[in-house]
């Protein structure tokens, strides 16, 4: 498959990796000193479940380097969908087909209304992967899992259902865990719950997940958070079953005690924070239908002042 690969952070450089180590023409949209690094040195992935190190690599600043692929993944930042599917467009060709991994629940909209419902499908990416230092990906854990499907618009279209199976078996043929599932919606608002919680409490207490599951307050807070977020879930038409937050909370029970969310990590660093569409956007969807959030709503207010990043 022709592969692009708009942003290579750690979504995109470990994905796209594996793709291209597989024998898939894959080109890198990367910038600044990230880019440089690859030019002159390659790509690397440090990972216990998919090391690479592409030399030369195929990579570049302009998407339209790569004319009409069959599949884009698109990963840049949330602040930058809506700038990136712009300069993403003139690359498309009829048959393109292009799978978001942001985190989030908006971006398949965003991206519907620059390029076209037609060329969107929905995806979720499950890993812990970062930008370790210019070109260099690292992959912290043992899972690193796409789920991809059709958003209700696409359900029927053949086309498009051809095109995600194809880029499914290239995928698994590459060595990715990856799955067609059936209510691609339903994974999207999944990762949702957990994620806005996870992020939104590590970074207010700036410490990882076994100091919040441990404390019976942040406990009750995550737990809260997460409730918020199903409900804004069920008004848009995704119901979980009794019992999801129960068996959410026994994942978040399993995880590593060190882990922390990406957030923050960028929180401590002192870069752009995504709050705005996680906390944020619970805040903010809710407000719009009606629904009450206090605690995302206090979980944003605490992040406002470094949505921006500060200054080192």
């Amino acid at each position: 498959m022709r592969i692009l690969v708009f942003g290579t952070g750690g979504v995109g450089g470990y994905f796209g990796a594996q793709l291209a180590k597989a024998g898939h023409e894959v080109f890198f949209v990367a910038r600044g000193a990230h880019l440089a690094a690859m030019q002159q040195q390659g790509l690397r992935v440090d990972s216990t479940l998919g090391p690479a190190h592409l030399q030369p690599v195929h990579c570049g600043d302009d998407p339209t380097a790569m004319h009409e692929p069959n599949l884009v993944l698109f990963c840049p930042k949330l602040w930058d969908v809506k700038a990136a599917a712009k300069q993403l467009h003139p690359a498309l060709g009829n048959e393109s087909l292009v799978v978001p991994l942001q985190n989030g629940v908006e971006s398949h909209l965003w991206l519907a209304e620059a390029v076209g419902a037609e060329r969107v499908a929905i995806g979720v990416a499950q890993i812990a992967a970062t930008i370790g230092a210019p070109g260099l990906i690292t992959h912290t854990g043992s899972f690193a899992r796409l789920r991809v499907g059709l958003p209700p618009a696409l359900a029927g279209d053949g086309l498009a259902s051809r095109r995600i199976d194809t880029f499914v078996a290239a995928a698994a043929g590459a060595g990715i865990d990856i799955q067609r599932v059936p209510d691609a919606m339903r994974t999207l608002w999944e990762k949702f719950v957990f994620l806005v919680a996870m992020s939104g409490l590590t970074c207010l207490v700036r410490l990882p997940i076994g100091a919040v599951r441990s404390d019976p307050d942040l406990r009750a807070t995550l737990r809260t958070s997460m409730e918020e977020t199903a409900a804004l879930a069920a008004a848009h038409g995704v119901v979980f079953e009794e019992g999801f937050v129960d068996r959410q909370m026994a994942f978040v029970d399993n995880l590593p005690a060190e882990m922390r969310a990406s957030m923050l990590h960028d929180l401590l660093a002192g870069r752009r924070l995504e709050a705005p569409w996680l906390c944020g956007g619970v805040a903010r969807l809710a407000a719009e239908r009606a629904l009450p959030a206090p605690v995302n709503h206090t979980l944003y207010a605490a992040l406002k002042p470094f949505v921006d990043g500060v200054a080192q």
